[in-house]
């Protein structure tokens, strides 16, 4: 086991201990960090990985929100409604990155800014469906949906918190195994020069697509974890502001390392959280703390830590 494989593995643990040692609100406050961590590697599987920069992640992120919440509210059991919702999401990337991946650089942000947008406009105007300015108020929390009478309900936090921490886990294991896989290292090829990497025989833009969907797929699951948890979704997960939050949690961390977004994450809502119960005025500590720390370390603290390391040794 490698050191990034054992670090995760312990992250794991100390986190399905959560619910025996603290109460809700640091079970609530974790599984925020958690799902911002999915939604910051989905992000970074594109951008670190691929050298694209995407500015539409919260169009899938509220894409399986919205599903999961409809499907909840529907009485459906949640771990399908979760399931549907991801793959809602990457159904939605797959129609998005056909636009998409035939560009580069700008436009390709530009693209998926315009897109976000997009179904940012229908969540907001589609009132019939999405509940519009309101969104959608009172998802149920209810059975996991096992077949046979050991049916847990997720009712209590504590166990919604259980079955959402597996999954994200899960999900950052398949994230993890991916970009070291042949498929991960045909992306960094694409990032450092995407010419020699036609040449050499690798199918560009097929395998950026494929990435566009995954990256979608993972983005969705993030937001279908949240409807439950929330037990609410509003127009605001589907705004460019929200697709700021993994880009960011990002840049923090660091994009080169795959543990950079999970670090980002958590220095990203951590700090919110601690600036908040001290200044009304957080929003421009906030700023200046976040501008400070991507400026002092440009590749992430996660690099920052490998250098020094790396100087040390």
């Amino acid at each position: 086991m490698n050191r990034t494989a054992l670090v995760l593995s312990l992250a794991g643990i100390a986190v399905l201990l959560v619910p025996a040692l603290f109460g809700s609100f640091a079970q609530y406050l974790v599984l925020n960090i958690l799902l911002l961590a999915l939604f910051a590697l989905s992000f970074n599987l594109l951008f670190g990985t691929t050298g694209l920069l995407s500015f539409g992640q919260a169009a899938f992120y509220a894409g399986g929100a919205y599903v999961a919440g409809l499907l909840l509210r529907a009485r459906v059991p949640i771990l399908p409604a979760v399931i549907i919702g991801a793959l809602a999401a990457a159904l939605m990337a797959a129609v998005v990155g056909a636009f998409c991946v035939r560009h580069t650089r700008v436009y390709f942000s530009m693209l998926t800014l315009a897109f976000g947008m997009f179904v940012y406009a229908i969540v907001w105007k589609w009132s019939d469906v999405t509940g519009g300015d309101d969104g959608l108020i009172g998802i149920p929390r209810g059975r996991l949906g096992l077949a046979g009478p050991l049916d847990p309900n997720l009712g209590p936090l504590s166990r919604y918190y259980v079955f959402a921490a597996v999954l994200v886990f899960a999900s950052v294991a398949i994230l993890y195994r991916l970009s070291t896989s042949p498929f991960g290292l045909t992306l960094r090829s694409i990032r450092e020069n995407a010419e020699r990497a036609e040449f050499s025989g690798i199918r560009v833009r097929r395998t950026i697509f494929i990435a566009f969907v995954v990256a979608g797929l993972f983005a969705g699951l993030a937001g279908a974890l949240l409807a439950p948890l929330e037990q609410t979704v509003s127009p605001s997960a589907a705004h460019w502001t929200k697709s700021a939050e993994p880009v960011m949690a990002t840049l923090i961390g660091g994009p080169f390392a795959f543990t950079g977004p999970i670090v980002g994450a958590v220095v990203y809502l951590g700090l919110k959280e601690l600036i908040v119960r001290f200044t009304e005025y957080w929003l421009l500590v906030f700023g200046l703390v976040l501008l400070t720390t991507v400026l002092a370390f440009r590749g992430g603290l996660v690099g920052a830590l490998e250098t020094l390391a790396r100087k040390a040794r």
